[in-house]
């Protein structure tokens, strides 16, 4: 007989497997891939151009537009140098609480959503459901873009809910946002003599205090009404590298310089103007020594949520909840890329942001029923 696993069964197994975004998820699709071919469900994958990482579709009912796509991620953050009190490729529970590195974020929703299509396909529905698991969401969404084009050999889904951690409240809008690799390479002299060089690292300062200066300017226009916290678009630069000693200008620096802005502002308009900065910054460089450079690599770009007029997914979500309410949040999710790509889309998801990525992450017991329950609803929904 094929087995059956709980939803509480689906996690330990997910969360056993230590997908940290620097490493292959590859175990992780294939046991999934095979949980489902043991229900008779087909999947089907698309890789990264590694072919150490993929991300997971699959349909479950009659094979007809209309369906729900089930959303989530497979990747998580590192562990690395954060004190946990248990194991964190390990549920433990304690106290209403199961830990473990992506209880919350978010392969609690994952074992919900592996459930809930295995369930759709015992039972029988006349609506489909669609399985979504994308890859390097942790990277900055990166995965999931992909999959969304590979699944249009899927019939076309109406809407879709993605499950990121939102104590089961409804976000129907959230900030989009852009990342860059940068590189500076200045020109190396004694820093006596640091007329004739260029140094990487003070070039690397005028970038990330024109960024500050930029913040500063957006939070004393924002609109105090934005039901966003904070309420402007924001740049950040979260590491820095850079240097060789003292009393040389640095040769090299390099920093990831990255763009959180609202759903009502083009990126690409933020894309071009940070990109002007950065040349500018360059010519300075360059006039003194024309062989230093700033190397500009894209790392991610993910649009924003932006709240639709009596969205599908929102007056579904809202019927399976019971709320008649709804919110916004500052992270991004693969919710933006969904719209983007012509559906209607919502988050909703069982845990708190709050415990994301941090050490003993966890997600309550009560959550994770909560987040059962609301996929009883859907499956009676699509009955």
């Amino acid at each position: 007989m094929t087995q059956v696993l709980s939803p509480r069964d689906l996690l330990s197994k997910l969360v056993a497997f230590p997908t940290v975004s620097r490493d292959s998820n590859l175990e992780l699709v294939d046991w999934v891939a095979d949980y489902l071919a043991s229900h008779g469900i087909e999947s089907a994958r698309d890789m990264d151009a590694t072919g150490q990482k993929a991300s997971l579709f699959a349909h479950v009912g009659p094979e007809v537009d209309g369906g729900i796509v089930l959303s989530g991620h497979t990747d998580v953050v590192p562990v690395d140098g954060q004190a946990w009190d248990t194991d964190p490729f390990w549920v433990t529970e304690k106290d209403g609480k199961l830990y473990g590195r992506g209880t919350c974020d978010m392969k609690g929703f994952d074992a919900l959503a592996i459930w809930g299509v295995v369930e759709a396909k015992r039972r029988g529905v006349s609506r489909p459901l669609q399985l979504a698991l994308s890859r390097d969401e942790e990277i900055g969404c990166v995965g999931a873009p992909p999959m969304i084009e590979a699944m249009a050999g899927l019939p076309r889904a109406s809407f879709a809910i993605i499950g990121e951690p939102t104590d089961m409240g409804i976000i129907n809008g959230h900030k989009g946002g852009t990342g860059f690799d940068l590189h500076f390479r200045g020109y190396e002299v004694h820093s006596s003599l640091a007329y004739k060089g260029v140094s990487a690292v003070m070039e690397s300062a005028r970038l990330i205090q024109w960024a500050n200066e930029v913040n500063e300017a957006s939070a004393a226009a924002a609109d105090p009404a934005s039901p966003f916290d904070p309420p402007y678009s924001t740049l950040h630069v979260g590491v820095i590298e850079g240097g060789t000693a003292h009393n040389i200008t640095a040769k090299d620096c390099m920093f990831v310089l990255s763009l959180r802005a609202l759903p009502t502002e083009s990126i690409a308009e933020w894309r071009d103007k940070i990109l002007a900065e950065i040349a500018r910054i360059e010519a300075g460089m360059k006039a003194v020594r024309p062989e230093a450079e700033i190397r500009v690599t894209p790392r991610w770009d993910v649009p924003g949520l932006r709240a639709e007029p009596d969205g599908e997914a929102e007056q579904m979500v809202r019927k399976l909840t019971g709320l008649n309410s709804s919110g916004v949040v500052s992270f991004g999710t693969e919710a933006g890329q969904f719209q983007a790509a012509g559906y209607s889309a919502v988050v909703c998801g069982p845990g708190s942001i709050e415990q994301a990525h941090q050490a003993n992450e966890f997600i309550t017991v009560d959550q994770f029923q909560q987040g059962e329950a609301f996929i009883e609803k859907l499956l009676s929904e699509v009955a």
